[in-house]
């Protein structure tokens, strides 16, 4: 029975989503009628599912089938094309950039291994460190969310230090973070 509903629910956001389209395709002021249809539609739509099936899986149900049904109706447009030629000289096959042309030498390579690794990892620890003893809250519950933005900050810490082309800035930035971040820690304490 869910999964009829489920149905039922995609393919009215899916026409919800084509009047809408249509709406706005349309010349200024020519698509009101559509466009008040398709919001009916989808607020009808998650409406109803809360009587049918109660009032917690009803509206949850319905939020990921129409937006499930309205990505459909969108994805189904999609036209691929070939990429525009590159500039003149430049001879690109790919459409990533290529990194920026800076002189390495043995202690650069080093410091920037050092940034993106144990460097950046102390730097995301105290980000998360203060993170659990700064913000209110449950002791479990800052512990947690502490310990998963630490690979989160970390990797992007990675990636900077390994895309900037100043590598003295990371490197004041990061230990700047590290020593911010576990002196704040040690005057608060985790109480």
């Amino acid at each position: 029975m869910e999964a009829i509903l489920a149905l039922l629910l995609v393919a009215s956001g899916a026409f919800a989503a084509w009047l809408l389209r249509r709406a706005w395709r349309a010349k200024p002021g020519a698509g009101a009628g559509d466009k008040f249809a398709g919001w009916a539609i989808i607020v009808a739509s998650l409406v109803w599912p809360a009587f049918v099936m109660g009032p917690t899986l009803g509206p949850f149900v319905a939020l990921a089938a129409i937006s499930t049904g309205a990505l459909g109706l969108v994805s189904s447009g999609v036209t691929f094309r070939k990429a525009k030629a590159a500039r003149a000289g430049a001879g690109r096959d790919s459409l990533a950039p290529e990194p920026v042309e800076r002189p390495t030498t043995a202690w650069r390579t080093t410091l920037r291994w050092l940034l993106a690794g144990p460097i950046g990892m102390i730097a995301a620890m105290a980000i998360g460190i203060a993170y659990s003893v700064w913000v209110p809250g449950e002791p479990q519950t800052r512990l947690v969310i502490g310990g998963l933005t630490v690979p989160v900050v970390w990797g992007s810490a990675m990636a900077w230090t390994l895309a900037d082309s100043r590598i003295l800035r990371a490197t004041a930035v990061l230990v700047g973070t590290a020593i911010f971040g576990f002196g704040i820690s040690i005057l608060r304490g985790f109480a």
